[in-house]
């Protein structure tokens, strides 16, 4: 355990870099975690943590995570009073910082017996990590995201997956159409959700290879990739709702998928 670094510290200054650069994420293959829970959960899924910090005076707070950390032999540091608030994301800073090697796969490894999720140039870091969590949770092969949208490494989206973002592989590739290569390249059926027009979810094959692609918050998918799927899928509203977020649609089509494959398993 080391003390007193401040915010001019090099070592902090990459932890500020990470909390807020793109591209120094991409380069060390690194991402930061907000919060013990996060931290836990990073652990719970075998994330590999390179360290861990605490804000002033912040690490007799967390007596069980520190050992655990002790036990994991992870570097811990704490930081000066008043560095903890130049460096994280979150209005009111979390107590507990760390750093995880985070790698995406390559797209063809994305894509197996299973479903996969596309995320199509999803941008809110709260939909894309409610993506990572329920695509964990029903069982994905994987998340592909497109570069358009957020970075599946930042702080945000790492939060709000829960610990998810190391629970289910991540590819990142530069477009849709490169994700739909890989999973044709695979023998996977590709499944476009659209707010009008699409099948009823449980009307689709989702039980054996299939890619699952959602699009952007505001614009859906482009007409140009729907064209190119081998059918699309609609979530039947009830009342005057139009469609549900992007995260929602998401989840209700996941686990449809995971519903298929239960009934089909011997």
């Amino acid at each position: 355990m080391t003390d007193g670094h401040g915010i001019r510290s090099p070592r902090v200054r990459v932890l500020r870099a990470l909390a807020r650069d793109r591209s120094a994420r991409a380069e060390t293959s690194t991402c930061l975690l907000e919060g013990p829970r996060v931290i836990a959960a990073a652990l719970d899924r075998g994330a590999r943590l390179r360290e861990v910090w605490y804000g002033w005076g912040a690490r007799h707070a967390f007596p069980d995570l520190s050992a655990r950390l002790d036990a994991a032999g992870i570097e811990q540091h704490s930081l000066r009073e008043g560095a903890l608030e130049k460096i994280g994301t979150t209005r009111t800073p979390q107590p507990v910082l760390g750093v995880a090697e985070w790698r995406p796969v390559e797209p063809d490894a994305a894509f197996g017996d299973g479903f996969t999720v596309v995320a199509a140039d999803v941008t809110d870091p709260g939909n894309l990590g409610t993506i990572l969590r329920s695509a964990e949770a029903a069982g994905a092969e994987a998340v592909v995201v497109t570069d358009a949208g957020v970075d599946p490494r930042s702080p945000k989206v790492v939060r709000s997956s829960a610990g998810a973002a190391f629970g289910v592989p991540v590819a990142v590739v530069a477009d849709v159409a490169t994700a739909l290569v890989a999973a044709r390249a695979r023998g996977a059926r590709c499944h476009g959700a659209v707010a009008h027009g699409g099948a009823a979810p449980d009307a689709l094959d989702l039980a054996h290879r299939s890619a699952i692609v959602v699009g952007n918050e505001a614009h859906g998918l482009p007409a140009d990739v729907v064209a190119g799927l081998d059918d699309t899928v609609t979530i039947p509203m009830a009342g005057v709702t139009e469609s549900l977020n992007v995260a929602m649609a998401t989840t209700v089509l996941c686990f449809e998928a995971a519903r298929q494959r239960s009934a089909v398993r011997p």
